[in-house]
């Protein structure tokens, strides 16, 4: 095609080392972070142990050294009674819940931890894994970072991701209605310190499990744009793809930190092509009506991002996601309230979807 710049969306495939390499053997810019920032942040294991050296907390747990040989069962299970019980076995390559497995007791663990490596195998290729300490009812709050060439680099406030099914995200919303300007504060300081840790350039996210007292613990960092990032979009004014195109042109970011404000509250949900009642399993077929339920202009407030129209057809082969609603409101019942109304107006009519499971 003769460009000179690739944007690799929001997918795995804007985390691959091999294609940002590919890239630069091919002399095309890369629309995203560095390779080894990339690398180092990419793997669960050695991104905690940056973590740990940026003092960003971490949650209690297992991770083994990269270039070090994999450790036994035994040892394995030996490790998970001294982190005690609830824990998880995860991947440490990979995301979207695959590899993943709690465990209850020390009965349940030689079950779980085959089943994660199978499963990590599968979907990635690596059938290495960690353990990690489970906590009970946390929130998934996440912070969205953007780092240039220049040394600067800023978050732009949290999204709350804790609504999710399958370890997959279902309702993403910004501000959190858990977080206060205390929390948002520290929070960011630390989202910033683990961007800067790896000299992060671009667009990332930097996600943590937020206990109820309110103690925060890293939980890894998505070297990408997020699914959710309208969200922050809403919130901020900004164009974070706009941003993406300009740092990767060698310009400095657009704003500093106290130039970023927050207006408002901005909730986005996930339109999937999947059966909610039959756990909520991925479903395919022909899109034979979608309509978001207005003629002319689009409602005030509401954003509809999707590539599928009638006729296209859902397949196995990708992520089920269809389309993402995203409402805008000056308080969170506005943004609520339009949500509402858009998704009562929605139709979808050919795969089974969870439309319904949204409305309700």
């Amino acid at each position: 095609s003769g460009a000179d710049a690739i944007h690799p969306g929001y997918g795995f495939l804007a985390e691959s080392e091999a294609f940002a390499s590919a890239c630069d053997v091919a002399g095309i810019t890369f629309i995203g972070p560095s390779q080894h920032a990339l690398r180092t942040m990419g793997l669960k294991d050695s991104a905690k142990k940056v973590m740990v050296a940026a003092a960003v907390p971490v949650v209690p747990g297992y991770y083994a050294d990269p270039d070090a040989t994999e450790i036994s069962d035994q040892q394995l299970a030996t490790k998970a009674n001294e982190i005690g019980y609830p824990l998880l076995i995860k991947a440490v390559a990979g995301g979207g819940g695959k590899g993943m497995r709690r465990v209850d007791s020390a009965g349940d663990f030689q079950a779980s931890l085959e089943a994660a490596r199978r499963e990590a195998q599968a979907a990635f290729g690596d059938q290495r894994v960690m353990l990690e300490k489970y906590l009970i009812e946390p929130r998934h709050i996440e912070i969205q970072v953007f780092g240039d060439s220049h040394g600067n680099c800023i978050h732009l406030f949290e999204r709350d991701c804790s609504l999710q099914r399958r370890h997959q995200k279902v309702v993403e919303e910004s501000p959190s209605p858990f977080v206060d300007q205390s929390l948002r504060s520290a929070m960011g300081t630390a989202a910033v310190a683990a961007a800067k840790a790896v000299d992060y350039q671009g667009a990332g996210t930097v996600e943590f499990i937020v206990d109820a007292d309110a103690s925060f613990y890293f939980l890894e960092m998505n070297t990408r744009l997020q699914v959710e990032h309208p969200v922050t979009e809403m919130v901020t004014g900004l164009d974070l793809v706009e941003w993406q195109l300009r740092v990767a042109d060698g310009e400095p970011l657009p704003l500093t930190q106290d130039q970023v404000t927050l207006k408002g509250h901005a909730i986005e949900v996930r339109l999937y092509a999947e059966t909610p009642e039959n756990g909520f399993l991925p479903s395919i077929g022909m899109v034979q009506r979608m309509d978001w339920g207005w003629t002319g202009h689009r409602p005030p407030g509401i954003r509809v991002d999707t590539g599928l129209d009638r006729g296209d057809e859902v397949t196995p082969h990708y992520d089920p996601m269809v389309a993402k609603i995203i409402a805008h409101g000056d308080t969170r019942e506005i943004a609520l309230a339009r949500l509402q109304n858009q998704l009562m107006g929605t139709v979808l009519q050919g795969p089974g979807n969870n439309l319904v499971f949204l409305q309700r």
